[in-house]
């Protein structure tokens, strides 16, 4: 029985486990978003959001230019998380741009999207991604629309005045047409004046 045991083996040995969350919480870090199985998304949330953690935690000591003693402690964390990480410019990261931008955020730090199932051995995928990552890519996204559109208005107005120019028919007389009075009936023969 597996009692009290968390986590899965995704039936790998212990050390290439640890290696493949070491990978992979470094990759989720450095590009915000991956893609991976459901199963190891779940699991990989847990190691992503305790380096995020470590690096608020070194945020919220302040300033250690003065204090030696807190200068030491954020070496401490900075050690921890590269004992952890792979890439020590992901270490960089974590300890500027994320820890920023988590520091009013109390915890969940990560976003799983499910995407469907992929096609060889049927394993269900998902997307893993930061938070404010999206939201960065979604405005990059609409401002290449609102270029595009820009760029194709102009276009599409000379185009719709051409076919409005070419497409205006001529104006044709027509002979009015004389209504039959309502005292005469008709009868076919004419009537004298």
């Amino acid at each position: 029985m597996r009692h009290r045991n968390s986590g899965r083996k995704l039936n790998r040995t212990t050390a290439h486990r640890e290696a493949m969350w070491r990978n992979m919480t470094t990759s989720l870090l450095e590009h915000e978003r991956i893609q991976t199985t459901d199963e190891k998304a779940k699991d990989l949330r847990h190691y992503a959001e305790k380096m995020i953690t470590i690096a608020k935690r070194a945020r919220a000591l302040g300033d250690g230019s003065t204090d030696h003693a807190i200068a030491a402690k954020q070496v401490h964390l900075r050690r921890q998380a590269l004992s952890f990480l792979r890439d020590g410019e992901v270490v960089k990261k974590l300890f500027s741009e994320l820890a920023e931008r988590f520091a009013e955020r109390p915890g969940g730090y990560t976003r799983i999207i499910k995407i469907g199932i992929r096609r060889g051995d049927a394993a269900h995928m998902s997307f893993i991604e930061l938070l404010g990552a999206a939201e960065e890519v979604g405005a990059g996204k609409k401002a290449a629309k609102k270029k595009t559109k820009a760029k194709a208005k102009p276009k599409a107005k000379a185009k719709a005045e051409e076919t409005v120019v070419t497409e205006q028919p001529e104006a044709v007389e027509e002979a009015p047409v004389e209504e039959p009075t309502a005292e005469a009936p008709e009868t076919g023969e004419e009537k004298p004046e």
